[in-house]
């Protein structure tokens, strides 16, 4: 095995695992760190999906740690640091702690690089734009967990980290390798060990990622491991690229959607969704934390629904609801009551037969594959930009489509089915 991965959740695990195997890396996904008995023969890519983006930094920095060791007792000669395309985090972390500790532990420098144009994320001057829009005017700055209220990433990683934070601007990027090259010797000589890369092709993506192979960190969003298969190969770390899968054989069995992303283009989902007749069922946030709506509920809900068509069952909700379900809760209480919600929602469904379903929140995916069982993925066919469908080498036999709450078109609850035989 080549490439160690570290993802700070579930559905950015899944949209790198995504990413390297469109590019030719056959690569497994691991829920958690896995044992040194994980069989990789002939795996080039391990990605180890944690559930460390909005805990404690300090925590976050021990579970990143140890998840490094373990690759590298699994054989990994190059670590990749996985977060969110919208660098969601906060003043005292995740990004920056655990970037430095990963630095501490290998040595020498990185780049830091959410970019990843095809979903609509860009980077210009260090400024991190979402769909063309600065991030801190975008819906992410109404994120309950993680709100972004800076778009200048220099800025907000100076402010998590002791290390001085550089920049590879566009004009560095626009020259190909060599100017990347240039830059980041630019920056090492300036003192500064991490460096922002502006972005705003996918040429730039693959340029990086010929100019960054030989670094035994690399830090960023799904985009940055665009470049770097073809980058090993060309260096002889490889022998071959594997062309991806465009349909995955799935278990037999009913389907259903849990939502529990209150993002933007969850919610337009779910509308889209709603408006196309699937059955649906609404989690209240207000009963459920007065106890008086429970998993039995929307599994007596379930049991009338005899349709062969997907059911969708959501908790997603407009921003104003969720800061008054926070207010009257506390963030963090609010969000674990509906993950445990949905991961006992989804345990109920797979006593009653359902084995092809799709999560829609990086947090509430975490819960469901926890709930699951479910500790290793294979990587099976793109329904979006960064979100594939996989199927479970452990635990129950399931066909699962775990979908970060920003990605992914407005009909693609509807569409999704398609790719499974």
């Amino acid at each position: 095995m080549l490439l160690g991965c570290i993802a700070d959740d579930l559905t950015g695990a899944t949209d790198l695992s995504l990413m390297l195997t469109k590019e030719g890396l056959r690569t497994v996904q691991s829920t958690g760190v896995p044992g040194r008995d994980l069989n990789l023969d002939g795996v080039d890519a391990l990605v180890i999906a944690l559930k460390s983006r909005s805990i404690q930094a300090g925590e976050a920095v021990t579970q990143s740690i140890e998840a490094a060791h373990a690759l590298q007792a699994l054989g990994a000669q190059r670590l990749l640091f996985k977060y969110c395309s919208t660098f969601d985090s906060t003043d005292k972390g995740n990004i920056g702690p655990v970037t430095e500790a990963l630095l501490d532990l290998v040595g020498g420098e990185t780049i830091a690089c959410p970019a990843f144009p095809q979903a609509g994320r860009t980077i210009y001057a260090g400024q991190l734009f979402v769909n063309g829009v600065p991030l801190s005017e975008s819906p992410m700055k109404d994120h309950p967990l993680n709100p972004m209220h800076d778009s200048d990433l220099r800025r907000v990683l100076g402010r998590q980290t002791s290390l001085p934070v550089g920049l590879v601007g566009y004009e560095d990027v626009e020259a190909g390798p060599e100017g990347v090259r240039s830059a980041l010797a630019r920056e090492k000589a300036a003192g500064c060990r991490i460096a922002i890369i502006d972005v705003l092709t996918d040429r730039h993506l693959r340029d990086i990622g010929a100019a960054t192979a030989h670094l035994s960190l690399i830090t960023g969003g799904s985009g940055i491991a665009m470049g770097l298969p073809a980058a090993y190969l060309a260096a002889g770390l490889i022998e071959r690229l594997t062309p991806p899968r465009r349909v995955m054989a799935a278990p037999v069995g009913r389907a259903a959607i849990l939502a529990g992303s209150c993002s933007a283009a969850t919610r337009q989902q779910v509308a889209t969704a709603i408006a196309a007749g699937l059955p649906t069922f609404q989690l209240d946030t207000a009963r459920l934390a007065e106890v008086s709506q429970s998993v039995a509920d929307v599994l007596s809900w379930v049991d009338r629904q005899t349709g062969v068509e997907p059911i969708l069952i959501y908790s997603s909700a407009d921003p104003d609801l969720v800061r008054e379900t926070q207010a009257r809760l506390g963030r963090d209480a609010a969000g674990r009551m509906i993950e445990e919600m949905l991961a006992g929602t989804a345990r109920g469904l797979l006593e009653r037969g359902f084995t092809r379903l799709l999560v829609a929140g990086g947090e509430t995916s975490g819960a469901v594959v926890q709930g699951l069982g479910a500790r290793s993925l294979s990587i099976g066919p793109e329904i979006d930009p960064g979100v594939p469908w996989t199927r479970t080498l452990d635990g129950p036999d399931m066909a699962l489509a775990l979908k970060s709450g920003n990605f992914g078109t407005t009909d693609f609850f509807l569409k999704a089915w398609a790719q499974l035989s």
